[in-house]
Parts: structure tokens; sequence; C-alpha cells
């Protein structure tokens, strides 16, 4: 099960982790595999839990465009855009385009099934 871990760090706490983790690698020691985005602000970490609800949308209801993920939720798609821009910029999810019936098509994919917060202080 692809996990994300999200948290909330400095620059140095982050680059510190990324250098532990580089560590283990390079010893063929690694733990359990997870992805994670850490925020260095909380302006972006805020954006983030308050569109939550659009990745668990995107999860559910597997929607076949954006079109039909803003109706599911019941927003504007330029609204919807700028959110899903948003997290496609920090790997929250990916956008697939594809025609269907002659038209481009952009499909939202969220490769994970399990969002955890890690907020250790």
């Amino acid at each position: 099960m692809k996990r994300l871990v999200i948290s909330l760090k400095t620059a140095e706490d982050a680059l510190q982790d990324f250098k532990s983790a580089y560590h283990r690698v390079k010893m063929r020691k690694s733990g359990e595999p997870h992805f994670e985005i850490s925020f260095d602000n909380r302006k972006d970490f805020e954006l983030f839990t308050r569109n939550i609800n659009i990745l668990s949308k995107v999860l559910t209801f597997k929607p076949k465009s954006l079109y039909e993920l803003a109706k599911i939720c019941g927003l504007d798609t330029s609204n919807l855009n700028k959110i899903i821009l948003f997290f496609e910029k920090v790997g929250a999810l990916r956008v697939k385009e594809q025609k269907i019936a002659g038209r481009s098509v952009k499909t939202p994919i969220v490769d994970y099934q399990c969002i955890e917060f890690d907020l250790a202080a």
C-alpha cells in the first residue's frame, strides 16, 4: 500500500531527513517505503489541509475529468484548477491528459491509498 506522509518542517529539518534517508539507502538499510511532502510554511500546509477533501473525492469517485470532479465537489472549474495545480506541484496527485471522443480530457489521479500527517515538534 502506497502511503503519503504530510509534515510541517523547517527547511533544515527536511534536509536532515533527506540526508538520513540517503545514508540508509546507501547502507542498504531501507525501512518501510513511503512518500513524504514536507511544507516549510504554514500557508501552503493550510491550503493542503483545507482542500484534502478533493483528494478524497478523487480516490472515492475516480472522476474521468476535471469537469466531472468539479461537479462532484460543487466547485467552479477555474477554482478547482488552481487547487489541482497546487496538488500537482507538491506531488500529491498527477493529471493524465488523454483524448476521449476527439476531445482532450485531463484526468486527476491520486496514487496513494493512505495519507498520514506527521506533526511532531
